[in-house]
């Protein structure tokens, strides 16, 4: 059976996971009454319910006498640290491209790793039925993306389909016979060209680490494709360092292979297959395993730093302990580190007073996602402002600057770039029409600019704007950027809100809390409407008389208040505030501080 491995990449919500669920059903991967479920690819419970691909998997399908390994991969840049591993695996790349949007930011990123692997790519215009579909825009734009990123001749003479991943059909012609996928089946196995590693099967066993995972059976698990050589279940090897220094040797237990969407027990794996191997204690992604008398890593992408980092501590408010029942900071220590071990975007290190851990990664999003996993297992946390990280080179100070595209009805374009280039300090890049009374912008704005800036967006675009972000490069230091503008209102007192005091606290700004919820000294129940910080008492109820008279009672009729996502919430607080997030709630707080901190802090006011 000849072999093919192919990746599919495409932007945020543009269709791959739904396209992958019907490769695997019309290639016979499923019993005719098999139980399947919608986006099967999404396994994990976030990606469920936020419609995303977080983790890259892998599955395969067989095609005829040809198998072929997919990759499906993650299409937000917060994962973007994935993706990048994963082209290193495969011979050839499914472009994914909407047709009404065209190629996207994480397109944009995503292509030009595989371009310049030399990877010939095929593009795909999925949802070409939709009414607002423009193929013909989107294969331009697709062509003109390939020429800015410095594509070879081979690779601008790329093979195109129109499919309809929703409705599994895919066609050579746009209005093709629109049955099945059997053209991007047979494109792949035409196109795409057979593993070389095929050709070194008789030399020493090496294979590239490029995704890790852990199994509750099997322990740590290394996924890669196999570059030379066979390997058994029960063969010693070793796992060498990307300086080719030797980090342990050990015996493997297990060898898998991918098969429909789970995974197999083999008995051999062979050069140009995609495995996962079990039985190692401490190797990693971008390490190489090969037989023991290798002394030779293979080369090897370096995992890109992170841009951001938040501060993860024990839950100190009086509410702490009433929902979840991992509390202290020696178990979120070990949770971090466990979490560090396995995604390799994350670093942890512990703060100085050992209460509290600094997490860096490559994004809120990637923080986001984390932090929900976490409350979900039963853990609280006090969670500081992200705070972007700064390089120096030469004895310069450099900051991260993402590329910025947004799409957007032109009547709020004035202000979404007023936003930009004035006090966050972006660069317009480019500026073009979008069809549809839309306008698309391009900025290179600063990371530090974006954080909190997507709920402001959403206000000034009433809603209707779609922002991508990607990190585009390292530049100067750009200046000081203003924080939040509006101040919070903060409860004075301990106790429970009451509707009446909060009826009467509308006009002073917007709340964020319902009536009955527990407050405390401290905590954040709403946003000022001028730019200072205000103590309220939200516990205050009417005066009670024995007096009534038609026309005093006043009916307390309640705005609904504003309720915050972990992300929103996170973006949202300043560098004085933390968010307390529990099992069961996600409450925003000041600090609490040490009464040597206060004494200070009143001296100097003072």
């Amino acid at each position: 059976m000849t072999l093919r491995n192919i990746a599919i990449i495409a932007h945020v919500d543009h269709g791959k996971t739904t396209l992958v669920d019907e490769l695997l059903k019309q290639s016979g991967a499923f019993r005719e009454n098999q139980a399947t479920s919608e986006r099967m690819m999404d396994s994990n419970d976030l990606e469920r319910e936020r419609g995303i691909t977080i983790l890259a998997k892998a599955t395969s399908v067989e095609w005829k006498d040809t198998r072929i390994n997919i990759v499906d991969t993650p299409g937000h840049a917060d994962f973007g640290g994935e993706v990048e591993r994963i082209l290193s695996m495969v011979d050839g790349v499914v472009l994914l491209v909407d047709a009404a949007e065209g190629p996207m930011p994480q397109t944009k990123f995503v292509t030009s790793k595989a371009l310049a692997l030399g990877l010939r790519p095929i593009v795909l215009l999925n949802k070409v039925d939709k009414p607002a579909a423009e193929p013909d825009r989107a294969l331009d734009e697709v062509f003109d993306l390939f020429a800015n990123l410095g594509a070879s001749d081979e690779q601008l003479d790329f093979p195109v389909l129109y499919a309809s991943g929703i409705n599994g059909w895919a066609d050579v012609e746009l209005d093709g016979p629109r049955k099945d996928m059997s053209a991007l089946f047979n494109l792949v196995v035409a196109h795409v060209p057979a593993p070389a590693q095929v050709a070194h099967r008789d030399a020493p066993f090496r294979m590239l680490a490029t995704t890790l995972s852990a199994d509750p059976y099997l322990g740590r698990i290394l996924t890669g494709r196999v570059e030379s050589g066979t390997l058994k279940a029960g063969e010693t090897i070793k796992a060498l360092t990307r300086d080719h220094k030797k980090i342990e040797q050990f015996r493997v237990t297990k060898v898998l292979a991918f098969r429909g969407l789970g995974q197999s027990q083999i008995d051999l794996a062979e050069a140009g297959d995609i495995v996962t191997l079990a039985g190692m204690s401490k190797a990693t992604v971008a390490d190489t395993l090969c037989a023991v008398e290798l002394e030779t890593a293979l080369p090897a992408q370096p995992i890109d730093p992170p841009t951001i980092s938040v501060t993860f501590g024990i839950n100190d408010s009086p509410l702490a302990g009433r929902d979840g029942s991992k509390v202290q900071s020696r178990v979120i220590r070990e949770r971090l580190m466990r979490e560090a071990e396995l995604n390799v975007a994350i670093k942890v290190s512990d703060t100085p007073g050992g209460e509290a851990f600094d997490v860096a990664g490559r994004g809120e999003l990637q923080m986001g996602v984390l932090i929900e996993n976490m409350r979900r297992e039963g853990f609280e946390l006090s969670i500081s402002r992200p705070r972007v990280l700064m390089r120096d080179v030469d004895g310069q100070r450099l900051e991260p600057i993402e590329e910025v595209t947004i799409d957007v009805d032109d009547e709020y374009t004035g202000t979404v770039i007023e936003k930009l280039t004035g006090p966050r300090r972006g660069d317009l890049a480019e500026m073009k029409p979008a069809g549809a009374g839309k306008t698309r912008i391009i900025a290179h704005v600063p990371s530090r600019g974006l954080i909190g800036y997507h709920g402001e967006f959403l206000t000034d675009t009433r809603g209707t704007g779609v922002l991508n972000r990607v990190f585009h490069e390292w530049a100067p230091y750009k200046g000081s950027i203003p924080g939040r503008r509006q101040g919070v209102l903060i409860s004075m007192e301990d106790g429970t809100a009451v509707a009446y005091a909060l009826w009467n606290l509308e006009e002073r700004g917007r709340m964020m809390i319902h009536p009955q919820e527990p407050v405390y000294q401290g905590m954040i129940i709403g946003e000022h409407s001028r730019d200072n910080d205000l103590e309220v008492n939200p516990l205050k109820g009417k005066k009670l008389t024995n007096v009534r008279a038609s026309g005093t009672d006043d009916a307390v009729k309640l705005t609904p208040p504003v309720i915050m996502s972990l992300e929103q919430a996170i973006a949202y607080i300043d560098d004085d505030e933390l968010v307390e997030v529990t099992p069961n709630a996600i409450r925003l707080r000041k600090r609490f501080l040490d009464p040597h901190e206060r004494k200070r802090q009143a001296k100097a006011s003072a």
